[in-house]
């Protein structure tokens, strides 16, 4: 017997957008109100989600949350769900009893993303190349920033329907010999550090990537090592130092062939979306034609590929948009809640067999 799943939230519904080097928050006071940014909070200021509500978010509420919407960079899969990218453990159940709470719903973030996706405003999008988006089609999105997520939306019956998934971690296939250098130094230092070498789309496209590639083309270039991190990566792009201006353009390439792969396997006629905190953040390099030409670069579907509308997303909260939508309508977004809603009557299952 299938238990009963949310048919509406109590309001005020807190948001939060946890990722793996910050959680942000918001409040939804009603069934008609925008979203309220509430701010964000390094997590390594806090010991875990429950200690950064307590003290970040309740002094910022004009009333306390009656429900909670999180969404998370990590799979959701228990009663408790650690994090990739940071050090915290989310138990929702012992949120929820923490709070009082009528219920918390768990989702990924990139399902966040990708229910924002039919609610973002021209005004919200910078767009790339000449592809067409139709309406009410799959969307997909994807966003390279602490690590890098894949999201996808599907409409069907009258409903927004996102689909989870750890897209980020595929395997990196390379193209050409320099890149094949640039792959195999990677993977070599993944092992120096005591990781198993394999190299994902994440390894290299993700902010930490940046530094992972620009350390491999010192080193097979025989030039003198520099240990930087993400942000000193692109100063040292805009001073144009040659390796940083090779890092970034491998960079564009790579995410143009990797949100290709995504479109092959989705066909998103909605689009495709660029998110997360690096492609903000450059969207002049990438609309200087190298992205959506590896993008399109797919025999035999080349004339496939031009069709798809390829996009920036420039809004600056764009996963409360998403959230916002689903607090405010989820009879529209229909969010898979089996084993990730937690209310006063437990963890919703269905039943199987």
């Amino acid at each position: 017997m299938r238990p009963p799943l949310l048919e509406g939230f109590s309001f005020p519904v807190l948001l939060a957008d946890i990722g793996g080097t910050n959680a942000r928050f918001a409040v939804v006071e009603s069934a008609v109100a925008p979203f309220r940014d509430l701010g964000r909070t390094a997590t390594v200021d806090h010991a875990d989600p429950i200690a950064a509500i307590e003290a970040f978010v309740l002094p910022r509420l004009d009333a306390a949350p009656r429900s909670a919407v999180l969404a998370v960079a990590a799979p959701i899969e228990g009663e408790a769900i650690p994090f990739t990218n940071n050090h915290w453990l989310l138990e929702p159940a012992r949120l929820r009893a923490a709070f009082d709470l009528d219920a918390v719903v768990v989702v990924n973030d990139f399902e966040a993303q990708a229910l924002a996706l039919p609610h973002l405003d021209p005004d919200d999008l910078v767009v790339l190349g000449e592809g067409r988006a139709r309406p009410d089609a799959t969307m997909a999105v994807v966003g390279p920033g602490t690590g890098l997520g894949v999201g996808l939306l599907v409409h069907a019956r009258g409903a927004w329907i996102p689909v989870p998934g750890e897209g980020g971690h595929v395997d990196f296939a390379p193209r050409g010999d320099r890149e094949a250098a640039i792959v195999a130094a990677v993977a070599r230092a993944e092992v120096a550090a005591g990781r198993d070498g394999r190299v994902s789309a994440e390894t290299v496209l993700a902010g930490p990537g940046l530094a992972r590639v620009h350390r491999a083309i010192l080193e097979i270039d025989g030039q003198p090592a520099r240990d930087l991190d993400p942000a000193g990566v692109t100063a040292a792009f805009e001073a144009g130092e040659p390796a940083a201006v090779e890092t970034m353009g491998f960079f564009v390439a790579a995410l143009g062939r990797v949100c290709g792969d995504v479109a092959l396997l989705s066909l998103p006629h909605g689009g495709v979306f660029l998110a997360g905190g690096i492609p903000p953040r450059v969207p002049g390099l990438l609309a200087d034609g190298r992205f959506r030409a590896a993008f399109e670069d797919k025999w035999p579907y080349h004339d496939m590929m031009r069709g798809f509308a390829t996009s920036v997303v420039v809004h600056p909260l764009p996963a409360f948009v998403g959230l916002a939508a689903f607090a405010r309508s989820p009879g529209s977004h229909a969010v898979a809640l089996d084993g990730r809603a937690w209310t006063a009557a437990g963890r919703l299952v269905e039943a199987r067999g």
